[in-house]
């Protein structure tokens, strides 16, 4: 017989869900519409002159061939760092999971990297990098392989994408141990009793059973790259070598803070807000279709 929780009356609910509805209205509802309203307009960095300029704005932005590389390069960002991020977390959580002795020390180690910020992500490794001292670029340069960020536009967006896909990898491999621990171990048995080789047990038994932890992975991965991957290209390249990293949250910034277009930096926020929503809404759509509950 199903149990339900019934409430007495109406103000215990309301009370509940009050203070995350106010953190909602007050950290996102309220900066989105004051973003909406600034990218109608146009000022001068001090606010003594405003213009009421409709959607003059957008069209400028989406206009200037610039933001558009810009939109296809966050497109490519995104999709590696997803990508590198959740291929090896697949395969740590298998390793993780066959553990016997030891597996707490070595799941703890696993999920340091997660509590590093993203800022001291981006040094570390342009220290490994350093064309100079790093100690990645020293062995590369023994291979014959002349790596060098600062100056090469695709090494920096490399660079950029592992910094970030490796601070990620942690927060993945949490949730998909989680997914295997919570497959049944006698699947996996019967398989192997019938013969199965570990790729196919993989292909036919647990890939399919982890396919909720994989959607919910690939949305939440998506929105990092998109948002919380700021820290690790400002510290690591500034958007550079000749903005060949600068993804579109970080124009967002630039234009804004350093550039103090205030109005354009608005719409370009507006602008990956749409793309970001448009992105989860597709997933849900389509990609959820897939997803074996």
């Amino acid at each position: 017989m199903e149990r339900k929780v019934v409430f007495p009356g109406m103000l215990l609910p309301y009370a509940l869900l009050a203070p995350q509805i106010l953190i909602i209205l007050v950290f996102f509802y309220v900066p989105a519409g004051q973003a909406l309203w600034m990218s109608t307009l146009l000022q001068d960095p001090l606010g003594l002159s405003v213009q009421f300029v409709g959607l003059e704005n957008f069209q400028t932005v989406l206009s200037d061939p610039a933001y558009r590389q810009t939109i296809a390069r966050t497109m490519f960002f995104s999709v590696a760092v997803t990508v590198c991020a959740m291929v090896p977390a697949v395969l740590l959580a298998l390793m993780a999971d066959r553990v016997v002795r030891g597996a707490m020390p070595y799941k703890t180690i696993l999920i340091i990297p997660y509590a590093i910020a993203p800022a001291v992500a981006g040094a570390l490794w342009l220290f490994l990098f350093n064309p100079s001292v790093g100690v990645v670029s020293y062995y590369m340069g023994r291979l014959g392989l002349d790596w060098n960020p600062k100056i090469d536009g695709s090494h920096a967006m490399w660079l950029i994408i592992i910094a970030s896909a490796w601070k990620q990898i942690a927060y993945n491999f949490v949730f998909f141990l989680a997914g295997l621990q919570s497959i049944p171990k006698s699947l996996i048995e019967a398989a192997q009793i019938d013969g199965a080789s570990p790729r196919r047990r993989f292909w036919t038994i647990i890939f399919p059973l982890l396919s909720p932890t994989t959607f919910f992975l690939i949305v939440v991965n998506f929105v990092y790259a998109f948002f919380e991957t700021f820290g690790v290209i400002h510290a690591a390249t500034q958007g550079g070598p000749g903005k060949s990293t600068e993804i579109m949250i970080y124009k967002v910034w630039y234009d804004g803070f350093i550039a103090q277009d205030l109005g354009r930096s608005a719409a370009q926020s507006v602008i990956l807000m749409a793309i970001v929503v448009a992105l989860t809404v597709v997933q849900f759509r389509f990609v959820e279709r897939k997803v074996h509950y």
